[in-house]
């Protein structure tokens, strides 16, 4: 009857153990940091396909979306300060749920506008300086196996896929890489207002990003609500180009513990 006790007593404080461990990983994924991978390109160069990132939702103050599943029980936002230009995010699309990273480009009361392929904000050129080009391998790309898209046209397999690359420095002196594949309707937008209490998101890869240049109807994400906001992206820690992270030999160890900007 003691052997049977001892092993009915280990069973339990094993189950404690890993009960009490969920709990804690919850309540750390809930208030301080939420993992997130990098599944598309649209936030290139910044952000690779295959980066690694923890969200720091400290940053915004908490919703019901910080919370797994959207379950925090309140509306509206808490303890939230507002980002700023050039900050990178991660939200919840208003509409399907899913969820998003994009740059900051239009705060509240904001006019927002793309002229051949210029930022305008408040009716003033967001200065761009020419910074070479960005080349990757025209090949498929993470999980999903996707083909990045190029401005020199149809490349090989195997061969470079080539992006104008430019740094655009914002109103706030935020200074971050773009890239531009060649001339597409996100070219030439009319002139947004970002409404009171949303935010308007762009892509760096701005030929390559669905954002808020689109509405929500339309299959964009237009105008985010700040209570759809998780967090601020601050840091890459792990990266890797492979179809699976266990792809050892296609880590990018030179991205580990970036900093994004």
């Amino acid at each position: 009857m003691a052997e049977k006790t001892g092993i009915g007593s280990g069973i339990v404080e094993t189950v404690k153990t890993i009960v009490y461990a969920l709990l804690i990983a919850g309540v750390f994924r809930t208030l301080f940091f939420q993992p997130f991978w990098i599944p598309s390109g649209s936030m290139k160069d910044t952000l690779l396909i295959g980066d690694f990132l923890f969200v720091n939702k400290m940053a915004y103050g908490y919703s019901q979306y910080s919370c797994p599943f959207a379950m925090c029980p309140f509306t509206g936002r808490i303890l939230g300060d507002e980002p700023e230009l050039g900050d990178v995010v991660v939200f919840r699309h208003p509409t399907t749920g899913s969820d998003f990273i994009k740059r900051v480009i239009g705060l509240p009361g904001d006019k927002v506008q793309v002229q051949d392929g210029i930022l305008y904000l408040n009716g003033q050129e967001v200065p761009q300086e020419p910074d070479g080009v960005f080349v990757e391998t025209f090949e498929a790309q993470g999980p999903a196996g996707s083909l990045p898209q190029c401005s020199n046209p149809s490349p090989g397999l195997g061969a470079d896929c080539i992006k104008e690359k430019a740094v655009e420095t914002l109103p706030n002196g935020i200074a971050h890489s773009v890239l531009n594949i060649g001339d597409t309707r996100l070219d030439d937008t009319p002139v947004f207002t970002v409404p009171e209490g949303h935010f308007f998101f762009m892509g760096d890869n701005r030929d390559n990003s669905t954002d808020s240049r689109v509405a929500q109807g339309a299959g964009g994400v237009g105008m985010v609500p700040f209570e759809n906001l998780i967090g601020r992206a601050d840091r890459v820690m792990f990266s890797s180009a492979g179809r699976s992270m266990l792809f050892f030999w296609t880590w990018r160890s030179d991205r580990f513990f970036e900093a994004i900007e």
